[in-house]
């Protein structure tokens, strides 16, 4: 996969495909809410994210990617639904930077939930 595809899936939580492509020593920030250090770490609360995508129906919707050099930007939505009712609805952008070997090196992630 290429660095947009790699950020793209991630975006979207489609997580088990990114795994391979994250550096040992990544690290994952959540602007004021939580920092993974480490690939072990970062897959670790992917898998609770996940689990928590299994118990919703999702919708991502992705409005920008922007690319230069080993940064790639996605900004874009997500809608939570459970029996047809929005659990929550997150408007985001993450910036991924990569390293030389295409491998995610730094996530910083803006997450703003609709009041």
């Amino acid at each position: 996969m290429i660095k947009t595809e790699i950020a793209k899936s991630f975006s979207n939580g489609e997580f088990v495909k990114t795994y391979e492509f994250i550096a040992d020593n990544a690290e994952w920030v959540v602007v004021q809410e939580n920092k993974f250090v480490g690939k072990k770490a970062i897959i670790d609360n992917c898998e609770q994210v996940a689990k928590y995508f299994q118990s919703v129906t999702t919708h991502f919707k992705t409005s920008s990617v922007i690319a230069d050099g080993n940064s790639v930007v996605i900004s874009g939505t997500a809608e939570f639904l459970r029996d047809n009712k929005r659990v929550s609805f997150v408007s985001a952008c993450d910036l991924y930077e990569f390293n030389n070997n295409n491998q995610i090196q730094k996530i910083t992630s803006y997450c703003i939930q609709a009041k």
